[in-house]
């Protein structure tokens, strides 16, 4: 596992931080939180499959990334 950070695409500010096996991970430990996510640098991820079920993803940044199946 390795710490995945989460920042805002706008400003930069950490967002979302924790230890976890991969981004998709990290993005629904996030969302189940509570986590904010407005704004998030998420450009390419690998989310296929993920639950994101009350994500507030508004203004993400999620150019490249692969949402097959996700929730």
């Amino acid at each position: 596992m390795e710490v995945i950070e989460i920042k805002s695409r706008w400003t930069g500010v950490l967002l979302y931080s924790g230890e976890h096996v991969d981004v998709k991970e990290a993005v629904e430990a996030a969302v189940k939180a509570g986590a904010n996510l407005r704004g998030a640098y998420l450009r390419g991820a690998y989310l296929g499959g993920a639950y994101l079920g009350g994500a507030n993803l508004c203004d993400a940044g999620l150019s490249g990334a692969y949402l097959g199946g996700a929730y």
